[in-house]
């Protein structure tokens, strides 16, 4: 039995005993009509799918976010791992973990991260859009600088936002030299950085800082749109001119490119259309990276739901 194994240390034939956090949990029914928990551990290093077979519960969606102790054993499934759990508990006040072995966290250094993020916005050339985005940076950075940006699928640890962001900052710099004669690069890097804005109100979040849930403004309203009232309202404070203020809200509002992927409108400008495909590249290649980690060389991976389809592990 190897005791507090990292998710990342895990092998094929492990028995394991533990602490995790339980980062989404599912209460099924099998195909023989038994009900079953479907969830997803993390730590640190990593996540992990999870079953526990013949579970009627206690533990469920209430439950995500909570570091539960578990007893299990590690397999492979469709070329990745995953555990199937013998036993499973909240833990409580009698038991004894180290939380900074179980909270993922961005693979970068935040504080430098941020530093380069305020850097990139600093060279914004016109004064109203830096004045924007500098003043909402002022308001929330800090926020912006530890919280995730999802519950799952991409960047859904701390400090997921920020790397995010700078990542996407990073491309919208170099894109805006490329395009130049067809896009206005202070608007590109305003609208980019302060794309997600509202996801800070878009989710409810456990004692652990990770998402466990959507908030009811978050189900009623969305990311978009009250990204989209903070750069109205903050515009509008800082006089900035109408048409300007216009512009940045649909960069926020048209972010998701399609109506059917959540767009409030499509893009219509070379700006709004250039950031809805730095956001999919930037979220696309980090579904990869974080699924690819636990696949081995030479072999595919389950299907991944955010991308519909398997992908293929070469090296």
């Amino acid at each position: 039995m190897k005791k507090d194994i990292r998710i990342a240390d895990m092998a094929v034939g492990d028995e394991i005993e533990g602490f995790y956090i339980l980062k989404t949990a599912q209460n099924k029914v099998s195909n023989n009509g038994k009900p079953y928990l479907n969830a997803t551990l993390s730590d640190c290093t990593g996540d992990i799918d999870a079953k526990a077979w013949d579970y009627p519960g206690p533990l469920g969606p209430n439950e995500e976010g909570k570091v539960v102790r578990l007893r299990a054993s590690v397999s492979e499934y469709r070329g990745s791992l995953q555990v199937t759990v013998d036993r499973i508990r909240l833990s409580d006040e009698n038991d004894e973990f180290d939380l900074s072995d179980l909270v993922p966290v961005a693979p970068m250094d935040a504080e430098a991260g941020y530093r380069e993020l305020l850097a990139l916005v600093a060279s914004i050339e016109d004064a109203d859009y830096r004045d924007v985005t500098e003043a909402l940076l002022e308001r929330h950075g800090e926020i912006m600088k530890t919280m995730p940006a999802a519950k799952s699928v991409h960047h859904s640890f701390l400090s997921g936002l920020l790397m995010h962001t700078l990542n996407m900052m990073r491309q919208a710099d170099f894109l805006a030299k490329l395009y130049q004669d067809t896009v206005d690069r202070s608007l590109l890097l305003a609208g980019t950085c302060l794309h997600d804005l509202g996801k800070q109100w878009e989710f409810e979040y456990s004692e652990l800082g990770l998402v466990t849930e959507y908030s009811t403004a978050g189900e009623l309203l969305g990311h978009l749109v009250m990204g989209a009232q903070e750069v109205s309202d903050a515009a509008r404070g800082l006089g900035i001119p109408e048409e300007k203020g216009m512009l940045l809200q649909h960069m926020l509002l048209s972010h998701h490119g399609e109506p059917e992927f959540g767009a409030a409108v499509r893009p219509m400008c070379a700006e709004a259309e250039l950031l809805s495909m730095i956001d999919k590249i930037d979220s696309r290649m980090e579904i990869y990276r974080e699924n690819l980690e636990n696949v081995a060389a030479g072999n595919f991976s389950g299907r991944i739901f955010a991308l519909e389809k398997r992908i293929y592990r070469h090296m």
